[in-house]
């Protein structure tokens, strides 16, 4: 790894960091994915249903479309977080 002055490192707490880094991104990214689609689409659902949009209640335009865009929008945050955190610890392309 190359750290900000541009020396190179292997120490393990670098590398350690980055995976913690990681993995927190990941899990808050399937947080809000669950939230969507599960808790918007199927828990919620009820509570949603006087609020429309497209012709639809807000909790079955969840389950139906909305949890696929928070999706699609979670896959480009992904990576540009992931570019990021890359550039941050030395380890891009």
């Amino acid at each position: 790894m190359v750290d900000r002055t541009g020396h190179v490192t292997s120490d393990r707490t670098s590398s350690n960091a980055y995976w913690s880094a990681n993995v927190r991104i990941i899990l808050i990214s399937l947080a809000i994915w669950f939230a969507c689609s599960f808790g918007l689409g199927i828990l919620l659902r009820p509570a949603l249903e006087g609020i429309m949009v497209g012709g639809a209640d807000l909790g079955f335009w969840f389950a139906q479309q909305g949890s696929i865009y928070v999706f699609l929008v979670l896959i480009f945050v992904y990576a540009w977080l992931m570019n990021r955190l890359d550039r941050q610890y030395g380890v891009d392309e």
